[in-house]
């Protein structure tokens, strides 16, 4: 069993910034960590306000994609897969700014991501598969089960499947730490994740993101 899971959008850029956090911890500790679903898309797609442009519902349709083909990663390739996966995606996404080409060709932006992560290209095509929305769904109808639905990407779930099981949305942080400090944010906001109680801690985003 996982000691951690980690409910994420590849195309957040917050999300993205706390995996690698998470990533970090996960080496220093070496845990298991489970990489699960949440979809902006889904969350979003009933919004008929003004603020959500077509270009806000192509870059939700952009994390649905990945996420099509990560089901099947998870189908077929286990956990490890999803991992990888979300690496390769994540950095074209966030550090070399490349979101954009995945919605002009989802299956061969897709390929390309496969290649990278060194996994079966033939998964690519799955980008176009709808019947993977379900489970897409389902685990992020499961991850607002454990945090509220005022909330979103990504949820962190502390022990899951124990009697230590905690869920919470973020930390949404701007800089991924590091070594010492990384270890340090993780011991404090699991504490704060896992004392009974404990519903929210919260302030406005202060400085800009650094994916280095």
């Amino acid at each position: 069993m996982a000691d951690l899971e980690f409910f994420f959008d590849a195309v957040c850029p917050w999300a993205w910034v706390t995996s690698r956090w998470v990533k970090e911890v996960e080496q220093l500790r070496d845990y298991d960590v489970a990489w699960r679903f949440i979809s902006l898309k889904m969350i979003n797609e009933h919004r008929t306000e003004d603020w959500y442009t077509p270009n806000y519902r192509a870059a939700h349709m952009a994390g649905l994609y990945v996420h099509r083909v990560a089901d099947q990663a998870r189908l077929d390739g286990a956990p490890a897969a999803v991992d990888a996966l979300y690496t390769a995606v994540g950095t074209a996404f966030h550090p070399d700014q490349r979101r954009g080409e995945i919605n002009d060709d989802p299956v061969g932006f897709m390929r390309e991501m496969l290649g990278t992560a060194g996994l079966p290209l033939e998964w690519a095509d799955e980008a176009l598969n709808d019947e993977h929305d379900q489970y897409v769904r389902a685990d992020t109808d499961l991850a607002f089960e454990r945090t509220g639905k005022d909330v979103g990407t990504p949820i962190i779930t502390f022990h899951p499947g124990t009697d230590r099981e905690a869920s919470f949305f973020g930390p949404v942080i701007s800089v991924i730490p590091r070594g010492d400090e990384a270890l340090r944010l993780w011991d404090a906001v699991e504490v704060i994740a896992t004392t009974t109680g404990m519903a929210e801690l919260k302030r406005s985003n202060r400085d800009a993101l650094r994916f280095d």
